[in-house]
């Protein structure tokens, strides 16, 4: 498995709206892989590979470049930085944090901290207060010269290394750099295979899905597919203080075949199809559900006349943080299952 590839595609700094290096990166990795492609509006990257054959399906596959972060929202007289959150932050995660401040001319790296007195001096109430996002600032050490470096807009990533880990990944931006990799493998796969598809395939890496599933909406409207499956993480909570029926997923036990969300209900014949083969592959899988949250399969179920949809998600523990971790074998099986069922639909 080339985890090469996947530590690159975590470490690329991209958040909402601000997507250019990753897509960049993919770009550059995958243009051999594809008949067409194509940067949207949005900054989605539209890939296709066109089949020869008649009364052909259109497959499409959506893969969120995006992670989350912030961007400078003001730069004050001594020089610290305040940031603005682009996508969904729990506080408790943002306490002393090394963060890297990425301009047009060179990326800055900093730490992050809230507000307020040190451990030391806090008082019992102090220390039981949770501050908002708003109230964290970033210090570069530059003092006032930050200003001449860093202008409002310029976007921030957090700044830890990815680990491989014997049986686990873990990183920053696996929500959702899995999808990226997945999309750039099966490419890859029936480029190197020299397969012909049945169907068209349509893979599009898109922008902005942590703000709102807003570049999968415009791509999914460009493409109109016939099927659409997301493809993304999903929460896995087997861990300590969590019961047993809120795990969503448990690592270990397979890819996660997604059947409902805030965002969509997945087609429940599409559901059936992808059981039985990964039945018949012997393909590790588990049914989740989530009471919140969504994916880009919504804006493809939903775009022009409709679509069949479904979402294919690996669990993630500790999601949206910088400790975000998957089961390699879950990360495997969601890939394998993807391949048969592009190479095999009819």
């Amino acid at each position: 498995m080339n985890y090469k590839l996947l530590k690159e595609l975590c470490e690329t700094p991209s958040v909402a709206g601000r997507e250019v290096r990753i897509r960049n990166f993919i770009h550059k990795h995958v243009k051999s892989y594809f008949d067409e492609i194509e940067i949207d509006p949005l900054g989605s990257l539209i890939c296709k590979i066109n089949s020869k054959k008649k009364n052909k399906k259109k497959i499409l596959l959506l893969c969120h470049m995006d992670e989350i972060g912030f961007l400078v929202s003001h730069i004050n007289s001594k020089g610290f930085v305040f940031v603005d959150p682009v996508g969904g932050f729990d506080p408790r995660n943002l306490f002393s944090r090394r963060v890297l401040i990425c301009t047009e001319k060179e990326d800055i790296r900093a730490v992050m901290n809230p507000q307020g007195k040190p451990v030391h001096t806090q008082s019992p109430a102090d220390r039981k207060k949770i501050p908002e996002p708003d109230e964290f600032f970033i210090d570069t050490g530059l003092g006032e010269k930050a200003k001449d470096k860093i202008k409002i807009g310029d976007f921030v990533v957090m700044d830890e290394p990815f680990l491989d880990m014997p049986e686990k990944i873990v990183s920053k931006a696996l929500d959702n750099r899995i999808a990226c990799w997945i999309g750039i493998e099966i490419a890859k796969y029936f480029y190197e295979n020299k397969i012909e598809l049945s169907n068209d395939l349509v893979v599009v890496f898109t922008t902005q899905e942590e703000v709102g599933l807003r570049g999968a909406k415009t791509a999914s409207f460009n493409v109109k597919p016939d099927i659409a499956i997301g493809v993304d993480t999903t929460l896995a909570c087997d861990t300590p203080g969590v019961p047993e029926k809120d795990w969503i997923t448990q690592h270990g036990k397979g890819f996660g075949l997604h059947i409902k969300d805030s965002s969509f209900i997945s087609d429940n014949d599409l559901v059936e199809e992808f059981v039985k083969l990964a039945e018949k592959s012997k393909i590790s899988y588990q049914r989740t559900i989530l009471s919140r949250g969504g994916q880009d399969g919504a804006a493809g179920q939903q775009a022009g006349s409709g679509a069949k949809a479904i979402a294919i998600v690996v669990g993630t523990r500790y999601i949206h943080t910088v400790t975000e971790m998957i089961d390699k074998k879950d990360l495997s099986n969601a890939l394998n299952i993807l391949k048969k069922y592009i190479e095999g639909l009819k």
